[in-house]
């Protein structure tokens, strides 16, 4: 037989009617489904662990449900016909001679084993171990560990102790003791980390995933959603759903969303029921924490806030604070930045890194890099913790204070990826930022509503010029620029680059509104005097003429744009690029001089330091030599330039160009001047208000 205590504090246990909606059939656990199995035919102790709302429960009592009529020759899946977990262990115990099954939850509400959850609670885990195996409840009582060992002497007993995180230190030691003195007993947990015990076994469980895998053609986090939106929708007049791409494609974002976690897809699809599923996407894409089901069986899953809220109260003071503080940073993030954000308030910077491990032990944060490895570990914040904790820590009136801390960190990584551009260290400039990218983006993103940050926020985008210039980024950059330029209008010189950018990545899209930036730029860069502002003007305006077929002008702005960038300077495209560009547009009319230009570009200086310049030098030379007849050396150029390419990151401006070319050359014909060098923007610029700036509008 199976004997269950699942006391919620009340006087009796709630019967099936009480529990409200059972949640239906497992879904895309099939792979964590036999391993658990496997785990539990292999070891003594099994602990099922991960993160709240990640499935701990109903994988493990869908498995023993499995295990037990397995072995008694009949195959009765309880959770998937509607009843609860505990409800369809005991069912299929009572089949016949097979293992006896002693489920324990720890009663929600309770944090701690001397709280009072109500009248005739028990008072400790191992007194709710011995009336679940006594067969006798509502009795408030002592045991001691030897007591349960006596009463599980019997053969084959599997003990099955859900959700005991509130009571995890005492599960430890009565767990060690009941397998030491009972040798016949199993053990399954689960929890949001394992025990920690020798011989454990641990399957840690991952949320669904939200992308489709070799195994399903159907995202699983996405048949979760559409397997119970489906049966909610059938139960409400009027709800319904068309399986068009637009609602398939809100269906996909709601899972991203949610990171893939199952409850919150189960919650979201409950949601969608009532509504629909595009408004549900929108408002997930802000926030998540508002989910909820009120006629959810288990209460703890009724609000993902609760459920978040339930593992938060377990946390210690630190990790509390780590948990909010850090919550303001997106996507990954290392163990330095954490320090440098939370550190503050009596939280000492060297108590951050052991905060981290313990908060990515329960599930809040998931390590994206191997802890053990000589880099410093790397975490990312579940979605919905990440959210729990902006909650807390705006209730905690620090929001602005950590968006200040983040903002000083990314000003600094802006600035250090600069660094390494601008000294030859160009790979390593694109790693950083792509792995910071959803830390900018966010730091960027947030600026314009805290205006003593804009500043920063604005250098840190100037840093950043040759993410948005050479990786097909033009479009974000000039949209924080256009943002943020009007906050700055104290900063003559940030705002005289920040134009001259925001023109560079406008000036294909749209030329009429990059003409219009220049007209603001160049008196501010006059004013200042910073001669690399005016050659890089001289660049763009010489872009545009090159765009309208003016290629007398396009030439004498190119000139005048490589004799007044001075050479080694940082901040922006340098002498090499006007010189390349430069050659291009005289190999029509004067190969001679543009064989010559070409040549200058690449014996510049730290030319071979610079790999985007480098590239857009050769290939400049190749398309000269193309112009010129010489077919066999520009293809032989193109393909060398091609072929020193770094293949592990993104293709910089100038990849298509050569592609291009050597097409053009295999084929025999010739193209018109090159526009693909240069990045592209879309059209509709607005000119930012500049009044009282000291720029003529």
């Amino acid at each position: 037989m199976a004997d269950v205590w699942t006391r919620k504090g009340g006087d009796s246990a709630p019967s099936a009617q009480d529990r409200g909606q059972v949640p239906g059939p497992l879904v895309g656990r099939e792979r964590e489904s036999r391993d658990l199995r496997a785990l539990l035919e292999n070891h003594r102790l099994v602990t099922v662990a991960g993160e709240v709302g990640v499935g701990k429960s109903r994988l493990a009592a869908e498995a023993v449900a499995e295990a037990v009529a397995h072995e008694v020759g009949e195959c009765v899946l309880g959770v998937g016909k509607g009843r609860p977990a505990a409800e369809a262990v005991a069912g299929v115990g009572a089949q016949g001679a097979g293992p006896r099954v002693v489920v324990v939850r720890w009663p929600e509400g309770r944090q701690d084993a001397g709280s009072d959850a109500g009248p005739g609670s028990p008072v400790s885990l191992t007194a709710a171990v011995m009336e679940a195996a006594a067969g006798v409840h509502g009795r408030r009582g002592t045991a001691g560990v030897g007591a349960v060992a006596d009463r599980l002497r019997a053969a084959d007993v599997l003990l099955f102790l859900d959700d005991v995180d509130p009571v995890h230190a005492e599960c430890v030691g009565m767990v060690q003791t009941l397998l030491e003195f009972v040798p016949s007993l199993r053990v399954l947990v689960t929890a949001r980390r394992p025990l920690g015990l020798g011989g454990e076994a641990v399957l840690r469980l991952a949320p669904l995933s939200a992308e489709p895998t070799d195994e399903h053609r159907t995202a699983p986090a996405m048949k979760l959603f559409l397997d119970r939106f489906l049966d909610r929708a059938l139960e409400r007049a009027g709800a319904g759903f068309d399986a068009d791409d637009s609602d398939l494609s809100s269906v996909a974002d709601i899972c991203r969303y949610v990171g893939g976690l199952p409850l919150a897809v189960e919650l979201a699809a409950e949601q969608a029921a009532r509504s629909t599923v595009g408004e549900v996407a929108e408002r997930l894409k802000e926030h998540q924490c508002w989910l909820s089901a009120p006629d959810m069986a288990a209460p703890r899953h009724r609000s993902l806030r609760d459920a978040v809220a339930a593992a938060y109260v377990l946390c210690d003071r630190d990790e509390r604070i780590v948990w909010a503080r850090a919550s303001i940073l997106a996507g990954e993030f290392d163990e330095s930045t954490a320090a440098f954000v939370c550190a503050g308030g009596g939280l000492a910077p060297a108590r951050v890194p052991a905060c981290l491990t313990r908060l990515a032990a329960v599930g809040v944060l998931t390590p994206v890099r191997d802890p053990g490895g000589i880099r410093e570990p790397r975490y990312r914040m579940a979605p919905a913790a990440h959210d729990f904790g902006g909650e807390r820590l705006r209730e905690a009136r620090e929001f602005e204070v950590a968006a200040e801390r983040r903002a000083i960190h990314f000003h600094r990584v802006a600035a250090l990826a600069e660094s390494l551009w601008s000294l030859g260290s160009q790979p390593q400039a694109v790693r950083l930022v792509l792995a910071e990218a959803e830390g900018l983006r966010a730091m960027l993103e947030y600026a314009p509503r805290q205006p003593e940050l804009a500043a920063a926020a604005l250098e840190s985008v100037l840093n950043l010029w040759f993410w948005w210039a050479v990786y097909d980024a033009a479009d974000e950059g000039r949209r924080h620029l256009l943002r943020l330029l009007p906050m700055c209008r104290s900063d003559t010189l940030l705002i005289a680059r920040g134009l001259c950018l925001a023109a560079w990545l406008t000036a294909y899209g749209d030329p009429y509104g990059a003409s219009e930036l220049l007209q603001h730029a160049w008196p501010a860069a006059v004013l200042t005097g910073d001669d690399a502002t005016i050659g890089r003007i001289a660049h763009v305006q010489g872009m545009l003429a090159l765009h309208e077929g003016d290629l007398e002008r396009a030439t004498e702005q190119f000139q005048e744009a490589a004799s007044t960038i001075p050479p080694h300077v940082s901040g922006g495209l340098p002498p090499a690029v006007s010189l390349a560009a430069l050659a291009v547009t005289q190999a029509e009319q004067s190969p001679r001089a543009a064989r010559r230009s070409a040549r200058r570009a690449l014996s510049q200086p730290g030319i071979r330091g610079d790999a985007w310049a480098c590239l857009v030098a050769r290939y400049a030379q190749a398309f000269v030599d193309h112009s010129d007849g010489r077919t066999g050396r520009a293809r032989l150029r193109a393909h060398r330039a091609l072929a020193a390419l770094d293949g592990r990151l993104p293709a910089p401006h100038g990849c298509a160009a050569l592609r291009d070319l050597i097409t053009d050359i295999d084929r025999g014909s010739r193209s018109g001047l090159p526009t693909a060098t240069v990045p592209r923007g879309l059209t509709g610029v607005a000119i930012p208000a500049q009044a009282g700036s000291g720029i003529p509008g």
